[in-house]
């Protein structure tokens, strides 16, 4: 069996929809990856033994996605030593998502949490595996050809715009 190296967590099953972006990316890019739920406000010890047990259980990157006062990533980030990624999402209790990315993103000296947009799910799956892929070699091959294949995605565009425009710019 391989070895599950990110935890993918949020606040409640209502996350799952943008949470499941960063699932679908890391799988796409070959990283193992564990989803759960652990609400900061309803389940707080299940919280800190989420977090303390993370690093034993060979995780090494943690997704913490959470809307509203979105205290799970910061909460998390302040029991273990392992690098935490806040996915503020936009949730039906939220000021149009700006409390979620503030709460995350405004964390004090010492307790750092990378945030990515609003619902950036897919983001926080791209840097987990990057952050893995700092150590192997597979995963950052995959991240390579996960880029490449963008670029071509754009490369692609700008012919099909020199189609329509002819004084499209191009190199």
């Amino acid at each position: 069996m391989a070895q599950i190296q990110v935890s993918i967590i949020m606040g409640s099953q209502s996350d799952l929809p943008i949470m499941d972006e960063a699932a679908t990316v890391l799988k796409e890019l070959g990283v193992d990856y564990e989803l759960t739920i652990v609400s900061a406000h309803r389940t707080p010890l299940r919280l800190v033994e989420f977090a303390k047990t993370a690093k034993a259980r060979g995780i090494k990157v943690i997704i913490a996605g959470a809307g509203g006062a979105a205290h799970l990533p910061g909460m998390i980030a302040s029991i273990t030593e392992l690098p935490v990624i806040g996915v503020p999402v936009k949730s039906s209790n939220s000021i149009d998502g700006w409390d979620s990315v503030l709460s995350i993103l405004q964390m004090p000296a010492g307790v750092p949490v990378a945030t990515v947009a609003l619902n950036g799910a897919k983001n926080a799956g791209i840097l987990a595996a990057q952050i893995i892929g700092t150590s192997d070699a597979n995963v950052s091959d995959k991240i390579a050809g996960y880029k490449t294949a963008l670029a071509a995605k754009v490369d692609e565009s700008v012919v099909a715009l020199k189609g329509k425009y002819p004084n499209t710019f191009d190199l």
